[in-house]
């Protein structure tokens, strides 16, 4: 059989779950959203627009087209620093596993700023001006991206594994904080062979 204080303690607690029901949709202004994962992405595309036909076997004097994307999805909008770096097969790329960029120099750069949500793209253009070859190494004096020429001096030895000369050029994304830009751990490349 219930008692008086039993109703008193039915009542006390069908009154705190009735305030929280109708106090939560003013609850909703006073606390912030949950938020999912937070990302970015960087993404290389073909000439065509697609993730495919990207350049590969490469000759000197020819000009090659990729496109490549960033797309934000950190909450809020983001600053963003593009790096473009070139490698042969024994240089470094960043590592993943303790979050540094490649120790090689900065050859061409991006700096975007987009909203969450935001999508950024544009076409990169690559020509090798020249480069000598012998049996078994291949010397890359100098390219050009975006009708700029850079000089890299770059020696690549012939793999005779893969047989070809591989270079590989890539992208690294680093982001803005407080402390200035650091390297947002994402990174994306491809790998050319160059031919006669």
């Amino acid at each position: 059989m219930l008692k008086l204080e039993d109703f008193g303690t039915i009542f006390l607690i069908a009154s705190l779950v009735g305030s929280l029901i109708i106090a939560s949709p003013a609850l909703a202004f006073f606390l912030p959203p949950r938020v999912g994962e937070r990302f970015s992405e960087l993404y290389i595309l073909g000439p065509n627009h697609m993730a495919e036909d990207y350049p590969f076997n490469v000759k000197a004097g020819e000009t090659y087209k990729i496109y490549l994307g960033v797309a934000n999805h950190m909450a809020s909008s983001t600053y963003y620093a593009l790096y473009v770096k070139f490698r042969n097969q024994t240089e470094l790329l960043p590592n993943s596993t303790n979050g540094s960029p490649s120790p090689l120099p900065t050859l061409y750069e991006y700096r975007l700023l987009l909203s969450d949500g935001g999508v950024w793209e544009a076409p990169l253009t690559l020509s090798f001006d020249s480069f000598t070859m012998s049996r078994n190494n291949c010397i890359l004096e100098s390219l050009t991206i975006n009708d700029i020429v850079l000089h890299v001096d770059k020696m690549v030895s012939w793999d005779s594994e893969n047989e070809g000369f591989f270079v590989q050029i890539f992208f690294e994304l680093w982001i803005y904080d407080t402390e200035g830009f650091r390297f947002h751990d994402r990174f994306v490349g491809i790998w050319l062979n160059m031919t006669v």
